[in-house]
């Protein structure tokens, strides 16, 4: 959800300056729709369901009749939640995305899509995703339909969140970090009861910090096109602090909960007095003493992992 626009001023529509003439005719292709969906993105949604089903199994691979319920889940939560967010947030994004040189492929930029054809596109995934996700329990549609809520109220007005800072933050972090794990957590048990929910502040915390160098890199165009982002109102080095406090806080409660022995084995502490240092410097250097880039985002959440994965490993009983 981190593609921007423009914010302020006169009122957001989802029509570009030459409205909808040209496109007339035009069949919707189905690469278009793909390339709307971002499939380099569906990942994520693997990676944030997956510890719930670790939390609730004790296990890395789903077996038998798990295999089809997370398979499931991951395609109510990959291609149709993506494709829900994407295609609203390209729809109200198009002013900002035309001088966005990132966005030179997208399908609306090259005048494929229109911004109101990508607008029922949204809507319709949306409630498709919604209705799939019923067959996993209602707790599951639920949080599917607040994800989607969550991605209207990201991009369209009149809460276009994507331009209040740390809202901006907050929507992001935690789809991510708390409704990801629990959706695989309650797609297993049917049940939010047991839940661990202190892992949800960690990893809420550390998505956080990650988006936030988002937000540094395309700082620039943010404030030239008017979006009004947690680095605009703050300015580079101070989001980037900001950044680097909720890094270091999930390292630290990470490391408090491995003290505690709760959900975080105490076997854990020696591992993590010895990453947490790395983790520190690399988010300074990468981040605060240099103009971040999105490798830099891709270097940090790999160094992230290095812990994520001892975890897994002292936490699951068998593979």
């Amino acid at each position: 959800m981190d593609q921007r626009g423009r914010s302020g001023g006169p009122e957001l529509r989802p029509v570009s300056p030459s409205g909808d003439a040209g496109r007339r005719g035009r069949s919707l292709r189905p690469l278009d729709v793909l390339l709307m969906a971002r499939p380099q993105f569906w990942l994520l949604s693997v990676a944030a369901m997956q510890p719930g089903f670790v939390l609730a199994t004790h296990r890395i691979l789903p077996r038998g009749p798990e295999l089809l319920i997370m398979g499931y889940a991951f395609l109510v939560a990959g291609p149709l939640l993506w494709l829900s967010a994407l295609a609203i947030n390209d729809a109200y994004d198009l002013q900002g995305d035309l001088a966005n040189p990132r966005k030179a492929g997208s399908p609306l930029v090259r005048r494929h899509v229109s911004p109101r054809g990508a607008l029922r596109i949204g809507v319709v995934a949306g409630v498709v995703a919604v209705l799939a996700a019923v067959p996993l329990g209602s707790l599951f549609a639920l949080g599917t339909a607040l994800t989607v809520l969550l991605g209207w109220a990201y991009s369209a007005p009149p809460l276009r969140l994507k331009a209040r800072p740390g809202a901006d933050v907050a929507v992001n972090a935690i789809p991510v970090g708390v409704l990801g794990p629990l959706g695989g957590w309650v797609a297993i048990t049917g049940s939010p009861a047991g839940f661990p929910w202190p892992i949800t502040v960690v990893a809420t915390m550390a998505v956080a910090a990650l988006y936030l160098v988002t937000t540094i890199v395309d700082l620039e165009t943010d404030r030239a096109v008017g979006v009004r982002t947690t680095a605009v109102a703050l300015g580079r080095r101070a989001a980037a602090e900001v950044g680097f406090a909720l890094w270091a806080g999930s390292a630290l409660l990470t490391l408090g909960l491995a003290i505690a022995g709760i959900v975080v084995q105490p076997s854990l502490i020696p591992l993590h007095l010895v990453i947490m240092p790395v983790l520190f410097v690399l988010y300074r250097v990468l981040v605060i003493r240099r103009q971040p880039t999105f490798r830099a985002v891709t270097v940090l959440a790999a160094a992230y992992l290095l812990p994520c994965l001892a975890f897994v490993i002292n936490y699951v009983d068998s593979i």
